[in-house]
């Protein structure tokens, strides 16, 4: 039979429907039957539904956003019913891949909404990452659904960004072992997992999608890492490219990035995709072509595989690159063969449906809301604590002011669903007070944008006649909604402090995914809790850690300022050649990286570095011992840096190579242990070749990278 020339005679007896066949023979049987229309159809994706207009998805679609059901059942048997429409109405029957956001939790009503990225991170716990991520897939998973554009493995290089609440922080280590942790849970679940974006998304100024003009050095130490995690470790099928340009050519079309390092130096055997309408940009914004259908060459031709766009009308866009034979036929079979490769190794041409009655017994389960909570409360930060007011006492205040409208919002942070109950900060607060016969008064303040003066007085006037005051306070940011001020916004630092002024005890708690500068009101706040966004067991989550059900175990992913002036600043920058602080501020950080406090103490002791001289390819225990040595039962989160001595290349100041989140019973002592091998002490030369040189390495163990409290030595011969 001719290619492309009229309908199979029995689908069901062709080879790339044959399991007793390896994939990729199925594959090669498959891309030879299809017409140039059907091979541009499977690397184009958007949102879209062919109950609509079923003639414009006769030559089918690599994969479909689908939205607007009310449930998780109705969800999956309106994908069942968009599955049957392809592998029966199509001509060669290929299932699509449905895909949805899912960066911590499904978006999708009747899905459990987890803590915001940002606050997973500041849970440093990796086996938490994978139970969280597990779940998130399974309700995925169960709707039919089968890939996710998540997660976002980009560095958080400068918290001005408005999406750094989407990261996992700062330090490359820490965010490749989250991410792989994320990543090994969807691909072992079936649902193919999408780092993104490819490969840095914020540039000067903490601004989103700005132009990246640092070097291959600084993009292979920094921000390479999580992606080459998630895909080698991880087992990442698929990547997504950055609307932004790196040394001026756009990362939807950079052959260096796609074709040269992703495909080539790592071997990378998945499809790439697109952001959504990012190819374009080369025409529209970027100006390196002269229309859109160029766009689309130079995407595909420098290693693109699929279009993201918004609509099935845009496809008239791009077609005719595909068509008119304007991309290289070997690259375009290229990128079919990779994505018919991942819809056969999922599964989807043997059973492309799911049960719906599973799909609604498993979203929202009791379980996964047990796990939310416990995540949540994982994820708090005890930023501060002024004459231990916090945990409260044993029967608590007899009178509770909270102040604020993120007391009652609980909001769940970018790219979340409705989730399926929220919990809010003054729900749990009420719950708590009537256990124990106390009085709660509530007032919205005034917000975060400028307030009247009369509802600071409101919330003046509760907390003067209340025992104990808590402020919840917020930030504003979110894709396109880059700060220039990383203070809270609106008057909500003179609403604090002149609660605080009351002489009320005072506890703040901030709701955001980024950084805030404190320098106005916190000396005059009795605590401060950084609570990100904690998802919807976020209120009840809270509410345990001041009243002391859990200690506050969270620690930061990323560092906080004393002012925007310093940014962007990080605690694993290289040397400066002189000077580090400024004319009327020092170098220094509010809060460090790594910090967090407890309601308990930690003593560590014993350090020691096993061997301690070793060669190139070896590999040292470094281990000590940790000793709850306070009254309380606590969480604490053991951190490993290592400071290169001397190098050929200029080395950080300071660099995370492992962790440990270990809980102790009062008296009790634990040993922590890491290893460290080539993977964590080499270096890039100044011909970009990875190596471990010959030397001394500083081994420094601690609380945060701030506070360290052993230190060693460790030579390479």
């Amino acid at each position: 039979m001719a290619c492309g020339q009229g309908p199979a005679s029995d689908p069901g007896r062709l080879p790339y429907r044959d399991t007793k066949l390896t994939i990729d023979r199925r594959v090669e049987d498959l891309v030879a039957r299809m017409t140039p229309e059907e091979k541009f159809r499977q690397l184009f994706m958007v949102p879209g539904d062919p109950a609509s207009d079923r003639d414009v998805w006769k030559d089918g679609i690599f994969g479909l956003q689908v939205r607007g059901d009310d449930s998780a059942r109705q969800a999956a048997e309106r994908l069942n019913a968009i599955q049957k429409f392809f592998v029966e109405g199509t001509r060669l029957g290929i299932p699509i891949v449905p895909f949805e956001e899912a960066l911590h939790g499904l978006v999708s009503p009747g899905a459990i909404a987890f803590p915001q990225a940002i606050g997973l991170a500041a849970t440093w716990d990796v086996d938490l990452m994978a139970g969280v991520a597990d779940a998130i897939a399974a309700e995925t998973r169960s709707r039919g659904i089968r890939q996710i554009l998540s997660p976002v493995v980009n560095i958080a290089r400068d918290v001005r960004w408005g999406r750094v609440e989407e990261t996992y922080g700062e330090d490359p280590w820490l965010a490749s072992r989250l991410a792989v942790a994320f990543v090994r849970a969807f691909e072992k679940r079936g649902v193919i997992a999408t780092p993104k974006h490819f490969v840095a998304n914020v540039g000067a100024g903490g601004r989103d999608s700005y132009p990246i003009a640092d070097g291959e050095r600084y993009l292979r130490e920094i921000d390479f890492p999580p992606f080459l995690a998630a895909l080698s470790e991880g087992g990442a099928r698929s990547i997504m490219t950055a609307y932004n340009s790196w040394d001026g050519i756009p990362c939807s079309a950079h052959p260096r990035l796609l074709t040269e390092i992703l495909k080539g130096e790592w071997a990378f055997r998945g499809f790439v995709i697109s952001d959504a309408c990012s190819v374009g940009g080369s025409f529209s914004l970027h100006l390196t072509s002269d229309s859109y259908d160029e766009s689309g060459r130079q995407a595909w031709e420098s290693g693109l595989d699929v279009i993201f766009q918004t609509e099935i009308g845009h496809a008239g866009l791009f077609r005719e690159a595909i068509t008119a034979g304007r991309v290289g036929p070997a690259r375009v079979d290229d990128a079919v063969r990779r994505v018919l490769r991942a819809k056969m190794e999922l599964g989807l041409f043997e059973d492309p449906y799911v049960d719906p009655s599973e799909a609604e017994r498993v979203n929202g389960s009791p379980e996964h809301r047990a796990l939310a909570r416990r995540a949540a409360r994982d994820s708090v930060v005890l930023l501060k604590n002024e004459s231990g007011v916090l945990p409260f006492a044993e029967h608590g205040p007899r009178s509770i002011a909270v102040i604020g409208p993120d007391a009652v919002e609980a909001r769940l942070g970018g790219y979340s669903g409705p989730g399926v109950r929220k919990i809010t900060l003054l729900d749990a607060v009420r719950e708590r007070a009537a256990a124990a016969g106390a009085t709660v008064r509530y007032a919205a303040g005034c917000g975060r944008k400028d307030g009247a003066a009369g509802k600071i007085d409101e919330s003046v006037r509760i907390a003067r006649a209340s025992d104990l005051a808590i402020v919840a306070a917020g930030i504003e940011e979110g894709e396109a909604r880059d700060r220039s001020d990383i203070r809270l916004p609106g008057r909500q630092a003179e609403m604090i402090a002149r609660v605080a002024a009351t002489g009320t005890p005072t506890v703040v708690v901030i709701y955001g995914g980024s950084a805030v500068a404190m320098s106005e009101w916190i000396e005059a706040a009795d605590a401060v809790v950084m609570a990100w966004y904690p998802g919807e067991e976020g209120g009840a989550a809270v509410a345990d850690v001041l009243w002391g059900d859990a200690d506050p175990s969270g620690r930061l992913p990323i560092t906080f300022p004393l002012a925007v002036g310093q940014l962007p600043l990080v605690y694993n920058h290289k040397p400066t050649g002189r000077f580090d602080g400024y004319l009327d501020l020092p170098g220094d950080p509010l809060f460090p990286f790594g910090f967090g406090l407890s309601y308990t103490e930690f003593a560590y002791s014993g350090l020691n570095v096993e061997p301690a001289a070793m060669g190139p390819d070896g590999t040292a225990r470094v281990s000590c011992t940790v000793t709850n040595a306070g009254a309380r039962s606590g969480a604490e989160v053991v951190q490993l840096y290592v400071h290169d001595r001397l190098a050929s290349v200029v080395r950080p100041v300071l660099e995370l190579k492992g962790f440990r989140r270990l809980v102790l019973e009062p008296d009790a002592s634990a040993t922590v242990s890491f290893d460290l091998g080539p993977e964590e002490l080499a270096l890039l030369d100044a011909k970009l070749r990875k190596i471990v040189e010959p030397g001394e390495f500083e081994i420094l163990v601690g609380r945060s990278s701030r506070d360290i409290r052993l230190k060693g030595t460790l030579t390479i011969r």
